[in-house]
Protein backbone atom coordinates (compact mmCIF):
# COMPACT_ATOMS: atom_id res chain seq x y z
CA UNK A 1 0.00 0.00 0.00
CA UNK A 2 1.32 3.33 -0.59
CA UNK A 3 -0.04 6.07 1.70
CA UNK A 4 1.17 9.62 0.71
CA UNK A 5 1.32 11.14 4.00
CA UNK A 6 2.95 15.03 4.70
CA UNK A 7 5.55 14.96 7.34
CA UNK A 8 3.26 16.34 9.81
CA UNK A 9 0.91 13.10 10.22
CA UNK A 10 0.35 11.75 13.15
CA UNK A 11 -0.62 7.59 12.90
CA UNK A 12 -2.27 6.50 16.41
CA UNK A 13 -2.39 2.85 16.80
CA UNK A 14 -3.88 0.88 19.95
CA UNK A 15 -2.26 -2.41 20.59
CA UNK A 16 -3.95 -4.66 18.14
CA UNK A 17 -4.63 -8.73 17.80
CA UNK A 18 -1.41 -11.14 17.33
CA UNK A 19 -1.75 -13.55 14.75
CA UNK A 20 -0.69 -17.43 15.09
CA UNK A 21 -0.88 -19.70 12.14
CA UNK A 22 -3.47 -21.84 13.99
CA UNK A 23 -5.11 -18.17 14.72
CA UNK A 24 -5.03 -17.91 11.06
CA UNK A 25 -6.10 -21.00 10.00
CA UNK A 26 -9.18 -20.46 13.10
CA UNK A 27 -10.80 -18.24 10.37
CA UNK A 28 -10.89 -20.81 7.28
CA UNK A 29 -8.55 -19.07 4.30
CA UNK A 30 -8.33 -20.04 1.27
CA UNK A 31 -5.86 -21.44 0.69
CA UNK A 32 -3.81 -19.23 -1.35
CA UNK A 33 -3.70 -16.22 1.29
CA UNK A 34 -2.97 -18.88 3.96
CA UNK A 35 0.21 -19.37 2.08
CA UNK A 36 0.82 -15.80 1.45
CA UNK A 37 0.30 -15.16 5.47
CA UNK A 38 2.97 -18.21 5.75
CA UNK A 39 5.54 -16.77 3.77
CA UNK A 40 5.28 -13.30 5.19
CA UNK A 41 4.64 -13.34 8.55
CA UNK A 42 6.35 -16.57 10.14
CA UNK A 43 6.50 -15.08 14.06
CA UNK A 44 3.17 -13.52 14.15
CA UNK A 45 2.39 -9.92 13.81
CA UNK A 46 0.05 -7.28 15.05
CA UNK A 47 -3.72 -7.08 13.22
CA UNK A 48 -3.42 -3.54 11.42
CA UNK A 49 0.39 -4.99 10.24
CA UNK A 50 -1.39 -8.14 8.78
CA UNK A 51 -3.70 -5.59 7.00
CA UNK A 52 -1.12 -2.64 5.67
CA UNK A 53 1.15 -5.89 4.65
CA UNK A 54 -2.05 -7.72 2.50
CA UNK A 55 -2.60 -3.86 0.94
CA UNK A 56 0.72 -3.24 -0.36
CA UNK A 57 1.09 -6.72 -1.69
CA UNK A 58 -1.89 -5.97 -3.66
CA UNK A 59 -4.17 -8.15 -1.75
CA UNK A 60 -7.09 -5.69 -1.16
CA UNK A 61 -9.50 -8.13 -1.26
CA UNK A 62 -8.11 -10.68 1.68
CA UNK A 63 -7.69 -7.44 3.58
CA UNK A 64 -11.35 -6.47 3.73
CA UNK A 65 -12.09 -10.47 4.25
CA UNK A 66 -9.91 -10.11 7.30
CA UNK A 67 -10.83 -7.46 8.50
CA UNK A 68 -15.05 -8.76 8.05
CA UNK A 69 -13.62 -11.69 10.50
CA UNK A 70 -12.06 -9.85 12.89
CA UNK A 71 -14.16 -6.76 12.93
CA UNK A 72 -12.94 -3.21 14.06
CA UNK A 73 -10.43 -2.19 16.70
CA UNK A 74 -10.54 1.14 19.08
CA UNK A 75 -7.80 2.56 16.76
CA UNK A 76 -6.76 6.05 15.31
CA UNK A 77 -5.38 7.02 12.07
CA UNK A 78 -5.06 10.76 12.13
CA UNK A 79 -3.37 12.46 8.84
CA UNK A 80 -3.66 15.92 7.08
CA UNK A 81 -4.04 14.64 3.58
CA UNK A 82 -4.61 10.72 2.72
CA UNK A 83 -3.65 9.50 -0.66
CA UNK A 84 -3.15 6.15 -1.55
CA UNK A 85 -4.25 3.29 -4.07
CA UNK A 86 -6.18 1.53 -1.43
CA UNK A 87 -7.05 1.21 2.21
CA UNK A 88 -7.83 -1.00 4.60
CA UNK A 89 -7.64 -0.03 7.95
CA UNK A 90 -9.35 -1.31 11.03
CA UNK A 91 -10.57 1.40 13.20
CA UNK A 92 -11.52 5.52 12.17
CA UNK A 93 -9.67 7.46 9.99
CA UNK A 94 -9.58 11.23 9.82
CA UNK A 95 -8.20 13.26 7.52
CA UNK A 96 -8.07 17.26 8.13
CA UNK A 97 -7.63 18.49 4.36
CA UNK A 98 -9.37 15.38 2.52
CA UNK A 99 -9.19 11.98 1.65
CA UNK A 100 -8.41 10.64 -2.19
CA UNK A 101 -7.50 6.69 -2.80
CA UNK A 102 -7.50 5.15 -6.45
CA UNK A 103 -9.49 1.74 -5.52
CA UNK A 104 -11.18 1.03 -2.62
CA UNK A 105 -11.48 3.34 1.18
CA UNK A 106 -12.55 0.88 4.32
CA UNK A 107 -12.50 1.12 7.33
CA UNK A 108 -13.43 -0.62 10.41
CA UNK A 109 -15.50 2.31 11.99
CA UNK A 110 -15.83 6.02 10.67
CA UNK A 111 -14.64 8.05 7.91
CA UNK A 112 -14.05 11.49 8.97
CA UNK A 113 -12.62 14.55 6.93
CA UNK A 114 -12.17 18.57 6.42
CA UNK A 115 -12.11 17.98 2.85
CA UNK A 116 -14.28 16.09 0.11
CA UNK A 117 -13.47 12.10 0.37
CA UNK A 118 -12.74 10.26 -2.86
CA UNK A 119 -12.43 6.56 -3.82
CA UNK A 120 -12.10 4.35 -7.29
CA UNK A 121 -13.73 1.56 -6.24
CA UNK A 122 -15.38 1.44 -3.01
CA UNK A 123 -16.05 3.46 0.24
CA UNK A 124 -16.90 0.81 3.06
CA UNK A 125 -17.43 2.29 7.00
CA UNK A 126 -18.07 0.13 9.68
CA UNK A 127 -19.86 4.10 11.19
CA UNK A 128 -20.44 6.84 9.79
CA UNK A 129 -18.60 8.63 7.16
CA UNK A 130 -18.63 12.70 7.78
CA UNK A 131 -16.91 15.45 5.25
CA UNK A 132 -16.79 18.50 5.14
CA UNK A 133 -17.30 18.13 1.11
CA UNK A 134 -17.85 16.10 -1.62
CA UNK A 135 -18.17 12.28 -0.87
CA UNK A 136 -17.08 10.59 -4.50
CA UNK A 137 -17.03 6.86 -5.50
CA UNK A 138 -16.53 5.42 -8.95
CA UNK A 139 -18.13 2.43 -7.21
CA UNK A 140 -20.48 1.58 -4.30
CA UNK A 141 -20.80 3.06 -0.64
CA UNK A 142 -21.46 1.48 2.45
CA UNK A 143 -22.10 3.05 5.31
CA UNK A 144 -22.75 1.19 8.86
CA UNK A 145 -23.96 5.04 10.24
CA UNK A 146 -24.98 7.78 9.63
CA UNK A 147 -23.70 10.34 6.08
CA UNK A 148 -22.99 13.80 6.30
CA UNK A 149 -21.91 16.01 3.00
CA UNK A 150 -21.58 19.44 3.79
CA UNK A 151 -21.29 19.40 -0.35
CA UNK A 152 -22.71 16.47 -3.04
CA UNK A 153 -22.51 13.08 -2.90
CA UNK A 154 -22.27 11.07 -6.26
CA UNK A 155 -21.72 7.43 -6.13
CA UNK A 156 -21.47 5.60 -9.68
CA UNK A 157 -22.63 2.05 -8.23
CA UNK A 158 -25.10 1.42 -5.10
CA UNK A 159 -25.15 3.93 -2.24
CA UNK A 160 -26.45 2.12 1.30
CA UNK A 161 -26.34 4.00 4.43
CA UNK A 162 -27.66 1.98 7.92
CA UNK A 163 -27.91 5.38 9.37
CA UNK A 164 -29.11 9.20 8.80
CA UNK A 165 -28.01 10.63 5.29
CA UNK A 166 -27.82 14.61 5.56
CA UNK A 167 -26.19 16.79 2.50
CA UNK A 168 -26.14 19.65 1.38
CA UNK A 169 -25.45 19.55 -2.54
CA UNK A 170 -27.08 17.14 -5.39
CA UNK A 171 -26.84 12.82 -4.26
CA UNK A 172 -26.87 10.84 -7.29
CA UNK A 173 -25.92 6.70 -7.23
CA UNK A 174 -26.01 5.20 -10.49
CA UNK A 175 -26.94 1.58 -9.68
CA UNK A 176 -29.70 1.96 -6.58
CA UNK A 177 -30.11 3.72 -2.96
CA UNK A 178 -31.18 2.52 0.24
CA UNK A 179 -31.29 4.30 3.55
CA UNK A 180 -32.03 2.97 6.66
CA UNK A 181 -32.46 6.04 8.68
CA UNK A 182 -34.32 9.70 7.70
CA UNK A 183 -32.60 11.16 4.29
CA UNK A 184 -32.54 15.01 4.57
CA UNK A 185 -31.35 16.56 1.29
CA UNK A 186 -30.73 20.54 0.74
CA UNK A 187 -30.69 19.14 -3.53
CA UNK A 188 -32.03 16.83 -5.63
CA UNK A 189 -31.37 13.47 -5.03
CA UNK A 190 -31.08 11.06 -8.63
CA UNK A 191 -31.14 7.57 -8.55
CA UNK A 192 -30.77 5.13 -11.34
CA UNK A 193 -32.36 1.98 -10.10
CA UNK A 194 -34.40 1.70 -7.22
CA UNK A 195 -34.65 4.53 -4.13
CA UNK A 196 -35.67 3.07 -0.72
CA UNK A 197 -36.48 4.82 2.55
CA UNK A 198 -37.14 2.59 5.29
CA UNK A 199 -38.05 6.60 7.30
CA UNK A 200 -38.77 9.66 6.05
CA UNK A 201 -37.75 11.45 2.56
CA UNK A 202 -36.94 14.80 2.36
CA UNK A 203 -35.45 16.99 -0.22
CA UNK A 204 -35.79 20.71 -1.52
CA UNK A 205 -34.91 19.53 -4.79
CA UNK A 206 -36.57 17.16 -7.25
CA UNK A 207 -36.27 13.23 -6.12
CA UNK A 208 -36.23 11.34 -9.53
CA UNK A 209 -35.42 7.43 -9.95
CA UNK A 210 -35.84 5.01 -13.15
CA UNK A 211 -37.20 2.24 -10.97
CA UNK A 212 -39.39 2.04 -7.66
CA UNK A 213 -39.67 5.24 -4.92
CA UNK A 214 -40.71 3.47 -1.48
CA UNK A 215 -40.62 5.40 1.56
CA UNK A 216 -41.99 4.04 4.76
CA UNK A 217 -43.02 7.39 6.02
CA UNK A 218 -43.48 10.61 4.33
CA UNK A 219 -42.03 12.21 0.88
CA UNK A 220 -41.51 15.59 0.77
CA UNK A 221 -39.59 17.59 -1.98
CA UNK A 222 -39.30 21.10 -2.85
CA UNK A 223 -39.89 20.36 -6.81
CA UNK A 224 -41.00 17.41 -8.63
CA UNK A 225 -41.41 13.35 -8.11
CA UNK A 226 -40.05 11.29 -10.84
CA UNK A 227 -40.71 7.51 -10.69
CA UNK A 228 -39.82 4.56 -14.06
CA UNK A 229 -41.96 2.28 -12.03
CA UNK A 230 -44.03 2.53 -8.75
CA UNK A 231 -44.29 5.20 -5.69
CA UNK A 232 -44.88 4.27 -2.64
CA UNK A 233 -45.01 6.54 0.53
CA UNK A 234 -46.62 4.79 4.01
CA UNK A 235 -47.52 8.21 4.86
CA UNK A 236 -48.24 11.36 2.80
CA UNK A 237 -46.76 12.97 -0.46
CA UNK A 238 -46.14 16.60 -0.50
CA UNK A 239 -44.07 18.02 -3.84
CA UNK A 240 -43.50 21.30 -5.45
CA UNK A 241 -43.49 20.18 -8.67
CA UNK A 242 -45.23 17.15 -10.64
CA UNK A 243 -45.43 13.84 -9.20
CA UNK A 244 -44.76 11.25 -12.05
CA UNK A 245 -45.11 7.14 -12.20
CA UNK A 246 -44.39 4.54 -14.74
CA UNK A 247 -47.06 1.94 -12.75
CA UNK A 248 -49.18 2.95 -9.28
CA UNK A 249 -48.66 5.74 -6.92
CA UNK A 250 -49.59 4.90 -3.54
CA UNK A 251 -50.04 6.76 -0.44
CA UNK A 252 -51.01 5.81 3.59
CA UNK A 253 -52.30 9.56 4.18
CA UNK A 254 -52.61 12.40 1.60
CA UNK A 255 -50.87 13.41 -1.29
CA UNK A 256 -50.21 17.22 -2.80
CA UNK A 257 -48.53 18.28 -6.05
CA UNK A 258 -48.19 21.45 -7.05
CA UNK A 259 -48.26 20.36 -11.13
CA UNK A 260 -49.89 17.08 -12.28
CA UNK A 261 -50.21 14.29 -11.02
CA UNK A 262 -50.14 10.76 -12.99
CA UNK A 263 -49.32 7.00 -13.00
CA UNK A 264 -48.28 4.99 -15.38
CA UNK A 265 -51.40 3.93 -17.87
CA UNK A 266 -53.54 1.23 -16.94
CA UNK A 267 -52.21 2.33 -13.05
CA UNK A 268 -54.65 3.61 -10.37
CA UNK A 269 -53.67 6.45 -7.31
CA UNK A 270 -54.33 5.87 -3.98
CA UNK A 271 -54.55 8.05 -1.30
CA UNK A 272 -55.82 7.04 2.20
CA UNK A 273 -54.57 3.48 2.37
CA UNK A 274 -53.23 3.66 5.91
CA UNK A 275 -56.38 5.76 7.18
CA UNK A 276 -60.08 4.83 7.48
CA UNK A 277 -62.30 6.17 5.01
CA UNK A 278 -63.93 8.34 7.45
CA UNK A 279 -60.80 10.33 7.71
CA UNK A 280 -60.77 10.65 4.45
CA UNK A 281 -61.17 14.36 4.51
CA UNK A 282 -58.60 15.48 7.03
CA UNK A 283 -55.84 12.75 6.22
CA UNK A 284 -56.24 11.26 2.53
CA UNK A 285 -57.28 14.93 -0.01
CA UNK A 286 -55.63 14.10 -3.08
CA UNK A 287 -54.83 18.16 -4.91
CA UNK A 288 -52.95 18.62 -8.04
CA UNK A 289 -53.66 20.62 -11.32
CA UNK A 290 -56.04 18.80 -12.72
CA UNK A 291 -57.88 15.64 -11.29
CA UNK A 292 -56.85 12.84 -12.60
CA UNK A 293 -58.84 10.08 -14.19
CA UNK A 294 -57.39 6.96 -12.46
CA UNK A 295 -57.68 8.13 -8.80
CA UNK A 296 -58.86 5.28 -7.15
CA UNK A 297 -58.99 6.51 -3.49
CA UNK A 298 -58.31 9.59 -1.01
CA UNK A 299 -60.85 12.95 -1.20
CA UNK A 300 -60.29 14.78 -4.33
CA UNK A 301 -59.81 18.66 -2.93
CA UNK A 302 -59.28 21.68 -6.10
CA UNK A 303 -55.54 23.17 -6.40
CA UNK A 304 -54.27 25.05 -3.27
CA UNK A 305 -56.66 23.16 -1.07
CA UNK A 306 -54.91 19.90 -0.30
Amino acid sequence: MSWSFPAQADAALQPGVDFTRQFIRSKNPCAEGFRWYLRHHHHGSSYQHVLDTLVEAGRVEDACWLLDQLGPTNALLQVDFLSAEAVVFAGTIEARRGIDVGTVLRAGRSIRSGGSVSAGCAIVAGDEVRSRGAIRSGGRMHARGDVHAEWGIEIALHLHCEGLLKSAGVVSAGHGFRALGDVSLRDDLVVQGDLSCAKALRATGRVAATGDIRVAQGIECGLGLEAGRHVEAGLGIRAGGPVQAGGAIRAGESICAQGELRSGTGYGIYAGLGVPMDAWETSARVSAALRPPNLMSGLWCPAGEG
